[in-house]
């Protein structure tokens, strides 16, 4: 079983990761991981905090001359920005944080609280997928995240290959696969600041390449979209995620929905196994299970909770109304949050390739991933 844990505070003195069951012989690029982390700091609308930090990998165990172990891999981020020690409590918690919540709970204090829950720690969680990506990209399968909404404003998806969306979205200073409206998207993120507001969106996370039958139908808990779900919804003020059509499914009638199933034997080579559908509706999983098509996520991301013009909150002390406390924020970030979407994501697709053809060694797993292909071929 391949998973992670991670540790640490906003303003602690680092982020770790800890990967266990990661195969051996991967040799990892730490120049691709770097670039993740680059890019989950930037996108229009991000605040002062990610000019004071350079995020880089380090790997303090579970490698050799370069190459992973099939030990535990524990992954670091370093905080620049160190100075918990030296931070106050927040006296007025602020609504749409865990910090009113989060200080009942564990009877204690906010401070407590928000250091851990801030959007920071998803540094070492970007890291995780950038590097069960780089196992992904041993089999042929490739990721790519981008944003589709930002406030009101839709981008439509255009057509073209994963490789030429992947051009467009890195010209964008939004990360959209549309970067001849960045100044439209500019001037709603600039305006929205101006008023001292906030703004989400919409990002979604396209997964190429990819086998059918990974996941599995067997059990709830270990049904594919059930695990993607349940990854994307834990990415700090994520409130919604939909897989292929999503709520428009509820919509339509059931000949509207579902995808037709045709056979094309030039196609047999492929993971698809020659398998074709002529509309991809499912988003890529049927029954808790790849089936051979893209798989198309989406998440639905809220305005950040801290608010230049803040909301009427309380003192925690005394319970008399104030406005909540404000701490240095980002006016939009969505751009972020598309980097880290795609790359917990990519780590569930890299759980289930190893649950389905083991995660003893890279090696291994590449001749049973072909022994499969071979087998499964002739069904």
């Amino acid at each position: 079983m391949l998973r992670y844990w991670t540790a640490g505070e906003s303003h602690g003195k680092t982020l770790l990761a800890l990967l266990d069951g990661f195969p051996a012989g991967l040799e990892i690029d730490y120049e691709m991981v770097n670039v993740e982390l680059k890019r989950r700091q930037g996108g229009y609308g991000r605040g002062g905090r990610q000019k004071l930090e350079t995020d880089k990998l380090e790997v303090l165990t579970g490698i050799w001359q370069g190459r992973t172990l099939g030990s535990p891999l524990t992954l670091q981020v370093v905080n620049a920005d160190y100075k918990l020690e030296r931070l106050k409590e927040l006296e007025r918690p602020r609504p749409g944080h865990a910090d009113l919540v989060g200080a009942v709970k564990y009877l204690g204090s906010i401070r407590g609280v928000l250091e851990r829950a801030s959007a920071r720690e998803t540094a070492v969680r970007v890291a995780a997928g950038a590097i069960a990506r780089q196992l992904l990209r041993v089999f042929g399968i490739e990721t790519i995240g981008y944003v589709t909404e930002i406030g009101r404003l839709a981008i439509d998806t255009p057509s073209g290959s994963l490789e030429e969306h992947r051009v467009a979205r890195d010209q964008s200073s939004v990360y959209s696969l549309a970067p001849q409206r960045d100044a439209e998207f500019e001037k709603l993120i600039d305006d929205t600041a101006n008023d001292g507001d906030t703004l989400g969106g919409v990002i979604e996370v396209r997964v190429e390449g990819l086998p059918i039958g990974l996941g599995t139908h067997a059990q709830w808990d270990r049904k594919l979209d059930g695990k993607i779900a349940q990854a994307v919804m834990a990415v700090q003020a994520i409130k919604g995620v939909e897989i292929g059509l999503g709520f428009e499914a509820a919509r339509r009638t059931g000949s509207n929905v579902h995808d037709a199933i045709h056979y094309d034997p030039s196609q047999k080579h492929l993971p698809s196994l020659g398998y074709t559908r002529p509309t991809n509706n499912a988003g890529g999983l049927e029954g808790g299970m790849t089936n051979g098509q893209p798989l198309v996520v989406r998440a639905a991301k809220k305005p950040i909770s801290t608010l230049r013009k803040p909301l009427d909150s309380i003192r925690m002390d005394s319970k008399e109304p104030q406005r909540a406390s404000y701490e240095r924020s980002d006016v939009c970030a969505i751009s972020a949050a598309s980097v880290i979407v795609e790359h917990v994501v990519a780590f569930e697709i890299a759980a289930a390739l190893v649950d389905k053809f083991g995660g003893d060694s890279v090696e291994e797993m590449q001749g049973r991933y072909q022994l499969y292909l071979e087998r499964a071929a002739q069904q």
